[in-house]
């Protein structure tokens, strides 16, 4: 007996219905995008190792899903080094290639290589799948895709504020509640600078950004894992439990990083962004926490996360600033700022509350019984009138029982059904059912193109 199939961990296969659902939040976004002004890119699945390997820090790299070279892999490598059993020093020596970990560092790559037909500054939106070798759980996939815009070549605030503007309208078109988290990774470096321990600021933003997860307890463990003082430490604590209005919160930050110039900067570029947006009053709640720090290595200003309100699952969207990331592939000077939106993880939110309209779901709106090869070719002939008007029809393939194709039509929640016996082809009209109150009228193809206008 064959083995059952299976898929691996931390991927999924998705039905026609999960498929309309999932197509129903990548149309909303893609629509906003367009609305605000982004163009569509795309980037190979697989990029060069070269260009992902040391953009994520150390715990992504570790998250890279490597590609074996094809053909004799083995012939660069001496007895010695097959016997030594070192997965990374093996894998750096036959894997030259590896699936995208994000969309940002392949859009840098994508910048530095087309510089020269580019127009800055440059609005782009993406919307493909990514891959980490994570742990999978609730929530949390190796394959999943993302949905990201990115402004490059500028470095005006206004881009920010922009963003949280579109963050705002997504979330309000697909009616989920949200918070938006804001912080500045240069407040970030002027905390680790006051605290005495500028060059851990690598190891107190990953720590920190767990807060959430391990709770403050564990953020210290770790803290003290990484060789940081208790004195440090004791400094950080009033920072990490800072409460209240967001405007009391900065001035709190902003009392403990005067006379230091980076988190001052770090300040005043926050302050700007949580005044414009108090003007422009947005739907969502935008907060200023302290303790958001993102891990990835690239931001260097504006940090922003994005919190379902009414589920318990980690952000649904993030991003922030990153003044040098097109740097490290030798274009120098360019600042970017972009956000990702985590599709799958809001098709979990959105199934968990139900928030789907009917129409986003079920594709056919009328379906046509099928009688026989003349009613069928003259079944045919109307409903190529309804697709011409935008109206979804379809015909039963098959003269099988009433039962079965009205069963077919019950099942794929198909709302009317069309009956064409002799008596209306003679007439020229349709039978038309309604399957949720199963009331049957007759009607012309001109009442019926009405029905769905």
């Amino acid at each position: 007996m064959a083995a059952k199939p299976s898929i691996p961990k931390g991927t999924r296969d998705f039905s026609p219905t999960e498929m309309s659902k999932r197509n129903y939040i990548f149309d909303t976004i893609r629509k906003a995008f367009h609305i605000f002004g982004f163009q569509q890119i795309e980037t190979p699945a697989m990029e060069n190792l070269s260009t992902l390997m040391g953009k994520y820090g150390d715990e992504g790299d570790k998250l890279l899903f490597k590609i074996q070279n094809s053909g004799d892999y083995f012939s660069g490598l001496t007895d010695e080094e097959l016997l030594s059993r070192n997965a990374a020093k093996l894998a750096s020596k036959f894997c030259e290639k590896g699936l995208r970990y994000d969309l940002t560092v392949p859009f840098a790559r994508y910048v530095v290589m087309h510089r020269d037909e580019l127009v800055f500054p440059f609005k782009r939106y993406q919307i493909q799948p990514v891959w980490r070798a994570d742990r999978p759980q609730k929530g949390r996939y190796r394959e999943f895709y993302q949905c990201d815009a990115d402004i490059i070549g500028n470095n005006s605030l206004i881009n920010e504020v922009e963003l949280i503007q579109l963050i705002d309208y997504v979330f309000d078109k697909l009616n989920i509640h949200v918070a938006i988290k804001l912080n500045n990774r240069k407040i970030l470096a002027g905390i680790a600078e006051v605290i005495g321990e500028p060059e851990k600021i690598v190891d107190i933003t990953v720590a920190i950004d767990k807060i959430d997860k391990i709770g403050l307890d564990g953020v210290i463990a770790e803290l003290k894992e990484k060789g940081i003082g208790d004195a440090s430490i004791e400094k950080l604590l009033p920072i990490l439990q800072a409460q209240g209005r967001n405007e009391e919160k900065l001035q709190i930050i902003a009392e403990t990083l005067r006379g230091n110039a980076t988190g001052e900067k770090g300040v005043e570029e926050t302050k700007f962004i949580l005044d414009t947006i108090k003007g422009l009053k947005i739907k969502s709640t935008l907060d200023l926490d302290l303790t958001l720090a993102r891990g990835l290595n690239y931001y260097t200003g504006a940090i922003l996360e994005v919190k379902a309100l009414d589920v318990v699952i980690g952000s649904i969207t993030g991003g922030g600033r990153y003044d040098n990331l097109t740097g490290v592939f030798g274009m120098e000077g360019v600042s970017g700022v972009g956000i990702s939106f985590g599709a799958d993880r809001i098709y979990d939110v959105m199934n968990q509350l139900d928030l789907y309209p009917n129409e986003a779901i079920h594709n056919t709106q009328i379906m046509f019984v099928n009688f026989g090869e003349k009613e069928a070719i003259h079944s045919l002939g109307i409903i190529g009138e309804l697709r011409k008007c935008g109206i979804s029809a379809e015909l039963f393939p098959s003269s099988d029982k009433m039962k079965k194709q009205m069963g077919y039509a019950n099942n794929h929640s198909i709302p009317y059904v069309a009956i064409i016996g002799e008596q209306e082809m003679n007439d020229g009209t349709i039978a038309v059912k309604d399957m949720a109150t199963g009331e049957q009228k007759q009607m012309n193809i001109e009442e019926l193109k009405k029905l769905f206008a």
